[in-house]
């Protein structure tokens, strides 16, 4: 585990800035700014297409921007891998949570940082430890899952989106990055999921919580940033903005307006002075 280094509440974590970013004749981004603190949930909100995947690659090191500046720490960078991005602090958790189903919840949470002794020019893994290891770290984030041998691909979406929370905590992640938690989960285990994100936040980590659900953002952000083609359509501290006009920029505010006109019927109230049905009904 890597011990992290405490950081004072309110330390600026990340910064993006101008941010852009193009696929051939495809302008995914342009002029993307995000800022996120330690201790703080930042929400990024946006339909289909806004962009927030892109941003995701960005943060996360998968994809290089190519207009405007990112800097983590205060220290600008450019990430050419993934690993770069994670040995800065920044971990992320996507929506395929990318699990081995059929190996055990305690070999899933030391995929790749396995633990032993070595042994003959290889490693020897020490399982009884890691064991251990998996239960504490899932106790001190408040989740009760006392056997960690069941198959990761036994639990439930809100349980597997849990234990990668704690995992990125306990490897000493600062930055949590979370691509749609709650995208295929039900209102309960959304519920869970969220519980825990806000335990994140309570250890102490920036949350970059990527949602396309204003409600769910509502519950637990502290800034929003809404994405539209690409581009910032809006972006409100909490204090700013309640979750009607949250959801009504979400949804795309005169855009909405407009297709309700669009699609409005005509009134079916009959007009008295051209109904003519009670002359032409036969007398009884």
């Amino acid at each position: 585990m890597t011990t992290p280094v405490p950081l004072l509440p309110g330390t600026e974590l990340l910064a993006l800035s101008g941010v852009g970013k193009t696929y051939g004749t495809v302008r995914a981004l342009e002029d993307v700014s995000l800022t996120l603190r330690t201790g703080e949930i930042s929400c990024v909100l946006g339909d289909n297409g806004a962009g927030k995947s892109t941003l995701i690659k960005i943060i996360a090191g998968l994809h290089r921007h190519d207009e405007g500046t990112f800097t983590v720490g205060g220290e600008e960078v450019t990430f050419d891998s993934p690993r770069q991005a994670l040995d800065r602090g920044i971990a992320t958790v996507y929506q395929d949570l990318a699990v081995v189903p059929l190996m055990p919840v305690w070999r899933n949470f030391f995929l790749g940082s396995e633990q032993g002794h070595k042994r003959w020019g290889g490693l020897r893994i020490d399982a009884d430890g890691m064991r251990a290891t998996t239960r504490s770290a899932l106790a001190d984030m408040g989740i009760d899952l006392p056997d960690v041998d069941r198959p990761i691909g036994t639990l439930s979406g809100g349980q597997r989106q849990c234990v990668a929370i704690a995992r990125a905590v306990h490897f000493g992640a600062k930055v949590l990055v979370l691509d749609e938690p709650t995208a295929a989960l039900g209102v309960k285990q959304s519920g869970v999921v969220l519980k825990y994100v806000t335990a994140a936040r309570d250890a102490g980590l920036g949350v970059v919580l990527i949602t396309h659900n204003p409600h769910h953002a509502y519950l637990v952000g502290d800034h929003f940033t809404l994405l539209k083609r690409g581009r910032t359509a809006g972006s409100h501290p909490r204090a700013e903005i309640g979750l009607e006009q949250l959801t009504t920029e979400m949804a795309g505010g005169s855009d909405l307006a407009e297709l309700s006109h669009e699609l409005g019927r005509p009134s079916t109230t009959p007009d008295p002075a051209s109904d003519h049905s009670a002359e032409e009904r036969p007398q009884p």
